[in-house]
């Protein structure tokens, strides 16, 4: 008499890359990104001006590479303390986007400022959200 097992194999689609080094390559490549869209946005006219002041260049590289580590870490936490890490991250994530276009709506001088100011916000969630969220435990 034999004997048979059969056993069960199950794969995930888990990202062989860690969420820190994730949300540096994000946080960079969104900052280029947000950096270069900004430059073109000034030299085809539109003033980054609040209050008379102009936001730098570095600026937008900054705040996006922080909103990047912001990103990585809220998921980091929702992985370890949420049943549903991705749909959590994907909901806050919403949120705090559209948190963050509220000052560029209120704050700049001109209504090309505030769309464009605006856009670039949703183009930096456009480009780290998604790239984060694979990361999200299931």
């Amino acid at each position: 008499m034999s004997v048979t097992t059969a056993t069960l194999t199950t794969s995930t689609t888990r990202p062989t890359t860690s969420l820190r080094r994730t949300t540096v390559v994000a946080g960079v490549a969104g900052a280029a990104v947000v950096t270069v869209a900004a430059a073109t946005l000034h030299a085809a006219g539109v003033s980054f001006a609040v209050d008379g002041e102009m936001i730098p260049l570095a600026g937008f590289a900054q705040m996006t590479a922080l909103g990047a580590i912001i990103g990585g870490l809220l998921l980091a936490v929702l992985n370890r303390r949420s049943s549903e890490p991705r749909h959590r991250f994907l909901q806050v994530t919403g949120v705090l986007t559209v948190l963050s276009c509220v000052p560029s709506l209120a704050l700049p001088d001109g209504v090309a400022s505030r769309v464009a100011l605006v856009a670039l916000h949703l183009l930096a969630a456009a480009i780290i959200v998604p790239v984060l969220a694979r990361h999200a435990d299931r």
